[in-house]
Order: structure tokens, then C-alpha cells, then sequence
């Protein structure tokens, strides 16, 4: 296997599970707090096809990835109605947590299976096959669960960070700030790929995403290492 291969197939799985967990953790907290509507469409389902967007989930990263610019994407929102939920104001803040709430514990479960996995070697030369694998794709789980963690706490509509700021603000700010999610699309194009083309220091992944993705993943990572009594890298 080439290792462009391999480095696609360690991905891709890492991957399906990250956005998929996400999105079921908003259905479930949100019928947790009176609102059935992900259950009644069949949304709290772990089946991927349910969740998979064909743009955001597929050919916007592919499109990103190939014109080397930031690389994100989407799957289908879980839906969400806020007037069933029991106070929608609160509750709503809730459901937007959940998702990245959720990633982050998944990407502490893959930190504790990755030193698992390390304590369990015993080989003198880096592991290789099946458990090089494994490896690699833990690594990658913890990684891409604390970006989408983070990159979704973005307060750019449609992502969860915007519905925690609208809960914080004033109601009449608030008011005026939900607004602004039917331009959702065009303010994550335009302050995401548009500006950071133009005015590369307006570059809102790289100044205020990365930095504290890479300081929790060494943190997750010294976690590894600690359970693996070993330091992995």
C-alpha cells in the first residue's frame, strides 16, 4: 500500500466516526430536552449515509484539499427545533455543546486506546502492518475530533459557536445576530476561504483554531503517553 493509501484508509474511518458521533450527540441532548424531531426523521441513527452532506461531507474537502487551502466541510445538520425544546434559549446552547462536547471525549477515549495500544508493543523496531495502522488511525481519531470540536465552537453561523453566542447575548442583540444564519454559507466561504486568499494574514483557522488544537492534542497526547509509560509522537 502506498502511503498515500494508507494515509487516506487511516482517515477515513477516524473521520465517519467524528462527524457522525457529533451530529447524533445534537439529536440526542436535544430530545433529552423535549425535542424528538432528529428521532421522528430517523437522525439519531450511527448509519453514515444518514448524515453524509455530497458537498460538505465530500467534494468541498476534496476541492479544498486539491487548491491547498484550509479543509473543512459538513455533514447534514441534525434537525433541531428549538420552540419544542423545554426553554429554547438554554436548552439551545445545550444541543450546540453536545456536539463538540462529544468529540472531545471521543478524542480522550482514542488518547487512552492509543496508550493502550503503545503499552502493548513489545517489538524494538516501529511497529509496522495491521498495528502501524491501528495506530496511525487512533492518532488521527484524537486529532480530527478536537478540530471539529473547536473549529464548530467558531462563532460564525451556522456552526455550534453561534448558537452558544446567541444564547449569551442580550435578546435584543440576539435577535439580531440570528439574522444572520440565513447568510450562514456565504460568511464561512467569504471569512474562511475568500479574505484568507486576498489577505493571507486573515486567516481565521490558522490564528484562532490551530494554535488551540495543537495545545490540547499534545496535552491528549501526553495522556497516551502516560497510559503507555513511554513517550509516543
Amino acid at each position: 500500500m502506498s502511503d498515500t493509501a494508507f494515509q487516506i484508509a487511516a482517515l477515513f474511518v477516524p473521520a465517519i466516526f467524528a462527524i457522525v458521533f457529533h451530529e447524533v450527540a445534537h439529536g440526542y441532548v436535544a430530545k433529552l430536552l423535549g425535542d424528538p424531531t432528529a428521532e421522528e426523521q430517523r437522525r439519531l441513527s450511527l448509519n453514515p449515509l444518514r448524515h453524509v452532506d455530497p458537498f460538505g461531507t465530500v467534494v468541498l474537502p476534496v476541492i479544498l484539499a486539491l487548491l491547498k487551502a484550509p479543509v473543512f466541510g459538513w455533514a447534514k445538520p441534525v434537525p433541531v427545533n428549538k420552540w419544542r425544546l423545554r426553554n429554547p434559549r438554554t436548552s439551545m446552547m445545550l444541543v450546540a455543546a453536545a456536539g463538540p462536547g462529544t468529540n472531545l471525549v471521543m478524542a480522550g477515549v482514542g488518547a487512552v486506546l492509543l496508550g493502550l495500544l503503545a503499552r502493548s508493543y513489545t517489538g524494538a523496531e516501529q511497529p509496522t502492518g495491521l498495528f502501524a495502522f491501528i495506530a496511525v488511525s487512533l492518532v488521527f481519531f484524537l486529532q480530527i475530533n478536537i478540530f471539529l470540536a473547536l473549529f464548530n465552537l467558531l462563532p460564525i453561523p451556522p456552526f455550534d459557536g453561534s448558537h452558544i453566542v446567541e444564547g449569551l447575548l442580550p435578546r435584543e442583540l440576539a435577535l439580531g445576530y440570528a439574522k444572520l444564519r440565513r447568510f450562514g454559507f456565504t460568511l464561512v466561504i467569504l471569512l474562511l476561504i475568500v479574505l484568507p486568499s486576498i489577505f493571507p494574514g486573515f486567516d481565521v483557522i490558522g490564528r484562532y483554531v490551530l494554535p488551540p488544537v495543537q495545545w490540547l492534542t499534545d496535552h491528549y497526547m501526553a495522556l497516551a503517553s502516560q497510559i503507555a509509560g513511554q513517550q509516543i509522537t
